[in-house]
């Protein structure tokens, strides 16, 4: 069966129009299962880092037991965030994320304030980070032992970021089956690190972790920083909430895909960490520019060159987690009328919201050729805690608000408590210990402000220009072949 559809023109058939299309309602489908949405949350906090540079921890507890201390509670916080979430996802189920939990919570204000900071700056300029650390560990097997030059990996990110950008406008299944099976390799890639580990530490090599505990190298005052690398370690428990719609049944996917991801992702950070330990000591460990590299070198021989090419997929699964998730931020924004209208389309055949896919594909190319993206992410990385913080926070707020909303799960009031002064700690911590880089951020974050009664409360916009707006909108309906969501 077919059925004749109207273009935006208002015409019918072939013409002016699009080709007869497929019976059966646009909409995104519900193709989210539970090992897809535990590939989503696994697939994103398992990033470079791990593998790279655990050392933020370290350097600021001051001893290895005390760093395994840290990463045990850094995810135990990480599982209240994650709780937390699970009870706003199954009670407002609404893709979307923050942006969506903040709007029922504060209302559009608030809500604009947050896609704003993260639509100019936050998600550009981490999809940029993570796939230049693709572009440069896939690379870096070919270019050894010299450098990799820098032309080349920006091609070869740039190269990365189209792709993963056509798989997410193409299928949401081919997707989703990507990600579980770069989730796969992620794991697989932490046990090569764990089993050689263990083994290590059962034949008896516990010298580092003599005097694991000791006081005189404990820094009290550092603490708070290595709580801080801790938690950025552990980020991206939230992608799932962002693709809610998309999930099945998720009052009971959402909490399940939740508790056994964060499960998975503690053990495999503490354990490891202990492998590390078992074949360096800290100081050792603080000197390596790569430490899996160095880990494999000194146990595996040639085999650690195979440790880059496992980094590169790792990147190129966080990559495609993020832009699957942040796009149905897009989505949900858009609907909601604080993004152009264009943005919660979805194609005709293919049930993927095409545009709101591509629409950082631009910014992201721009920061990624203009140079200084670290410190942009610096700017703002504070703030997605603000926005965490501030989205929790709304959970308890709406427990006295709105008292009769159904909540098909529901966590006892100390976590999100707990997990929000958290959050507002590590700002005020930013705050503290670079006022100038945060100050820079936040005035970024507030240009939101005069932006939202510009474009959004501000009603009396020229003849000219609501026609120019909507003769766009048109044509990009028609290049993209997107239609409104059927309801």
């Amino acid at each position: 069966m077919h059925k004749r559809t109207f273009s935006p023109s208002g015409n019918t058939g072939t013409q002016d129009g699009w080709k007869n299309v497929p019976e059966g309602k646009v909409e995104l489908r519900k193709k989210v299962t539970l090992l897809r949405g535990i590939s989503i949350i696994i697939g994103t906090i398992i990033g470079a880092g791990i593998f790279i540079s655990p050392k933020g921890i370290i350097k600021n507890s001051g001893s290895v037991g005390m760093s395994l201390v840290v990463w045990i509670a850094c995810g135990v916080l990480s599982l209240f965030g994650a709780l937390s979430y699970a009870e706003l996802g199954t009670s407002i189920k609404k893709s979307g994320g923050h942006y969506t939990y903040i709007l029922e919570a504060f209302g559009p204000l608030a809500a604009f304030v947050q896609l704003w900071a993260d639509l100019i700056a936050i998600r550009p300029a981490g999809l940029a980070v993570i796939s230049l650390a693709f572009g440069r560990y896939i690379l870096e097997p070919i270019f050894m032992p010299c450098g990799v030059p820098e032309l080349a990996i920006k091609l070869t990110t740039t190269l990365g970021i189209t792709s993963v950008i056509y798989l997410n406008s193409m299928s949401v299944s081919w997707t989703a089956r990507l990600q579980i099976f770069l989730t796969g390799c992620k794991l697989l890639a932490v046990g090569i690190i764990i089993v050689p580990g263990l083994y290590q530490l059962f034949k008896g090599e516990t010298k580092n972790f003599q005097n694991a505990f000791e006081l005189q190298s404990v820094d009290l005052a550092g603490f708070p920083l290595a709580f801080y690398s801790g938690m950025y370690a552990y980020a991206g428990w939230f992608y799932l909430n962002f693709v809610t719609e998309e999930v099945e049944n998720p009052e009971r996917t959402v909490p399940l895909a939740i508790c056994i991801s964060m499960t998975i992702v503690t053990l495999c950070y503490v354990l490891t960490n202990v492998a590390y330990y078992t074949v360096m000591s800290a100081e050792e460990l603080l000197a390596s520019s790569a430490v899996a590299v160095t880990f494999a070198e000194r146990l595996m021989g040639k085999f650690s060159m195979a440790v880059p090419i496992f980094v590169s997929l790792s990147c190129f699964g966080s990559m495609n987690g993020c832009l699957f998730a942040f796009s149905r931020m897009f989505f949900a924004a858009s609907r909601e009328g604080h993004l152009p209208e264009v943005l919660s389309m979805i194609h005709i055949r293919r049930h993927t919201p095409v545009p709101a896919v591509i629409v950082l594909y631009p910014l992201t190319l721009v920061l990624l050729f203009s140079g200084d993206i670290y410190s942009l992410l610096n700017f703002m990385s504070f703030l997605r805690w603000l926005f965490i913080g501030v989205a929790v926070l709304g959970l308890i707020y709406m427990r006295y608000t709105r008292p009769e909303l159904h909540r098909p799960f529901k966590v006892p009031i100390f976590i999100p408590a707990v997990f929000s002064f958290t959050c507002f700690f590590m700002v005020f911590l930013s705050l503290y210990s670079d006022l100038v880089t945060t100050g820079i951020g936040f005035a970024i974050s507030l240009t939101g402000i005069p932006a939202y009664y510009i474009f959004i409360v501000f009603d009396r916009k020229p003849k000219w220009l609501l026609k120019l707006s909507d003769s766009i909108n048109r044509s990009l309906q028609i290049i993209m072949e997107v239609v409104p969501p059927e309801h």
